[in-house]
Order: C-alpha cells, then structure tokens, then sequence
C-alpha cells in the first residue's frame, strides 16, 4: 500500500508540474512573435495630418493595444503557397482581367489576364517570388489572412507601426524626403507619369526587404505597394473617430489603403507619407496594391 501511495503522490506531482508549467510556456511564447512578424508595442500616438487633404484631418490622438505585425509585405512565394494549399482564385482571375499601370504607355490600362502570377500581363515577366504579391482584392487578402490565422490591420494599428514612434514627421524616416541626397524606399523618381529615373534602384515593384526598416522594424511601409487595411474608408471619420483602438466605419463602399506605391512621386502623388490615405472597393486589384497581416497577442 505504501508503494501505491507514493506512486500515486509522484503522479500528483508531475501531473501538477506539468499543469502549472503550461501557462508559463503560453506566456513565453506570447513574449516572441512568430517568425516574420515583429511587435508593435501598445500606446497612443497622433494620427492624421497638420498640413494634409482634408481626409487626413484632424489630427486625433489614438490608443492601440500591443500587436504583431508583419515585418514586410505578403510575398508573391507565401500567396503561392495559399494557393496551393486550398486552392483560392482571386477576383482578378475571376473576372479576366485587371487593371495595370504601364509605364511605356504612360498610364493605366485594363489587361486581360493580368493577375497574382503576372501582375503586368500575360506577356510580361512573371511576378518574382520575393517581391510583393499584387493584383489580389481586399477580398482576397481577408482569405490569406484566414487562412494563415492572422488579419488585416485597422487603419490605425497600420499607421501607428508605420511610424515606428516618430511622432507627426512627414516620413516614417523623418522630416527630408531625401535623407543624404538618396531616396530610401521605392517610389517614383522624375515627372510622372513620363518618365521614371530608377533612382532608388527599381523602375516597379521591388523585393521586399531592400530598404531599411523603420522605428519598430517594419520595411516597406513607404512605397512599393498599396496596403489593404481592414476599415471601410469615411473621408470624414477622424472626426468621430474613438480614441480607443478605432476601426472605422461601420458600413461602406470602399476599403482603406495605405502606404503609398511605386507610383508615388513628387509632382503627383505623396502618398508615400505614412498618414496619408486612399480606398478602393473591395474587389478591386492593380498591379501596386499589396497587403501585411498583423495578429493579435495572447493574453495567456
């Protein structure tokens, strides 16, 4: 009997360690994020713009929760394995056709069989593995996103870590366009749409990552490529805007972006600025819109 007894007390004891460890290794787990992403932590921030369109004002302070978020744009090769892995076919492959901005015309066009796998046409290069997937639709993001257990970051959580805690510059680098004379991300260089000089490396799309990363570790921010964001877009909604973790709109036609793309430059577009905004309806795919995915932290 006694034997029994201590057999029984030894497996009291491990069955308790082995309870009371649990919620330890779900707390160190929580402490790290996942491999890719990086941690944005909670706190508030000034959103919007002094001296932007009227879209961008006012100026409203805002409290987020800490979160994961994607450390560079969703590539064309982790798209590719969402593909294969359940099969999804994006709006643009549904409809035949999507809208492509060629620079040798000069201007946007609407090409048939222009999608993920070749952004720019059936006739052009296929997209590269490492650069940002385009041609999918906010539609298509959310799906991603289901799929990889993530979701599409509220238009304040993406303009908080696109600052990375530089509070109200023009940049998320800060306040020169050209910091040392170069441009640091990937945008329009020369008069758009006539010509663009390539000065920052790239003439369209570039792999992600070839730029340096800003305050909180996030590449890409500026630039490159659209990034669908989870809110439906109200020109008037920083006006009644929560401060607490907002998430826009409740009903809408058309969905935020942010970020800016290639196509930004001076004399036309300076979205590459991180609190500038800009919308399109949900089905909508072109070949400089893109998406990141952040997570949410356990509490555990």
């Amino acid at each position: 009997m006694l034997v029994v007894r201590l057999c029984l007390v030894a497996l009291a004891l491990v069955i308790g360690a082995g309870c009371g460890a649990e919620p330890r290794t779900s707390s160190a787990a929580a402490a790290v994020p996942p491999p890719g992403m990086v941690r944005v932590p909670a706190g508030t921030f000034r959103m919007g713009t002094l001296d932007g369109p009227g879209h961008e004002t006012p100026v409203h302070e805002v409290a987020v929760a800490a979160f994961d978020i994607d450390r560079t744009e969703v590539t064309v090769d982790a798209f590719a394995a969402f593909v294969a892995a359940t099969g999804h076919r994006t709006e643009a492959e549904h409809f035949g056709w999507s809208g492509v901005f060629d620079p040798a015309q000069h201007k946007w066009v609407a090409v048939n069989g222009a999608t993920w796998k070749h952004p720019d046409g059936p006739d052009r290069p296929a997209a590269a593995g490492d650069e940002p997937v385009t041609q999918v639709s906010w539609n298509d993001a959310r799906a991603f996103a289901e799929w990889a257990g993530k979701r599409l970051p509220t238009e304040a959580e993406w303009e908080y870590a696109a600052r990375g805690g530089v509070d109200q510059a023009p940049y998320v680098w800060g306040r020169e366009l050209r910091p040392g004379g170069r441009p640091v991300a990937n945008w329009w260089q020369g008069p758009f749409p006539d010509r663009d000089t390539g000065e920052d490396g790239f003439t369209s799309r570039a792999p992600v990552g070839r730029f340096a990363p800003n305050g909180y570790g996030l590449v890409d921010v500026t630039g490159n490529v659209w990034e669908w964001c989870a809110d439906w877009f109200d020109p008037g909604y920083y006006a009644v805007s929560p401060r607490e973790a907002p998430r826009g709109p409740d009903a809408g036609t058309e969905r935020v972006l942010r970020g800016g793309s290639w196509l930004c430059s001076e004399n036309f577009c300076t979205n590459y600025r991180p609190g500038a905004r800009s919308q399109a309806t949900p089905d909508s795919g072109l070949n400089n819109t893109g998406f990141r995915l952040v997570r949410d932290i356990q509490s555990r």
